[in-house]
Formats: C-alpha cells, sequence, structure tokens
C-alpha cells in the first residue's frame, strides 16, 4: 500500500511541477497592436477572460485574428474600458498549458495601453 501511494504522490508532484514549469516559463513575448472587439470572462469551473484582436495593417484588408487570455484583473479592466479603441497589447506565449483553467490559448497578455481613439 506504502509503494502504491507513494507513486501516486511521485506522479501528482511531477504533475504539479509540468504545470508551474508551463506556466512560469515563457517560450516567446512580444507585442501585437489592433482592435480589441470580442473580450469575455468564461469557463464553468475556472473562469478566465478571453478575447480576440483584430489586427489590421492596411485600412480595407482582412484582419488577422490574435487569441488571448488574461489573467491580471487590472490588465482586464483596463482592456474592457479601451475595448474597440486601437490598443497595444504585450504578451507571453506559454507552451503546452497543462489545463484550461489557466487559459484557453497560449498568449497571456500582460500589460494593455490604448494607442488610438
Amino acid at each position: 500500500m506504502r509503494v502504491v501511494l507513494l507513486g501516486l504522490l511521485i506522479v501528482v508532484l511531477l504533475l504539479v511541477g509540468f504545470g508551474w514549469l508551463t506556466l512560469s516559463w515563457v517560450y516567446s513575448d512580444g507585442e501585437r497592436a489592433g482592435y480589441v472587439q470580442k473580450f469575455s470572462r468564461r469557463g464553468w469551473l475556472c473562469k478566465t477572460w478571453e478575447g480576440e484582436m483584430a489586427m489590421v495593417t492596411i485600412p480595407g484588408t482582412l484582419s488577422e485574428k490574435f487569441l488571448f487570455t488574461v489573467r491580471d484583473p487590472r490588465v482586464a479592466q483596463t482592456i474592457n474600458t479601451n475595448i474597440g479603441r486601437r490598443m497595444a497589447l504585450h504578451y507571453e506565449q506559454h507552451k503546452w498549458v497543462p489545463s484550461s483553467c489557466f487559459g484557453d490559448t497560449e498568449y497571456f497578455v500582460t500589460r494593455a495601453v490604448p494607442t488610438g481613439p
């Protein structure tokens, strides 16, 4: 029985360690600019802020969509008050996050700055 419990404990510690590693190690980071067109708090058990930004290079062209997650309530408030305005979002990309409880995307926005009217 002790061997089974020890094995289970080791598996749980490995899973927790892997989760911590994926959330603390940044694969890439950068900035994207555009218009946040959708932003909502969603999830069944774990509520996260999920958004969609339209990035337009030249007026009249098709926009590219940038899907992102926000974990900081202050950043979420900044985005909510400036939705529909041009914004620059600083993001960190975290690969292989083990659960959607941390967010639906691998792009986590850490800072939002309005850049236009």
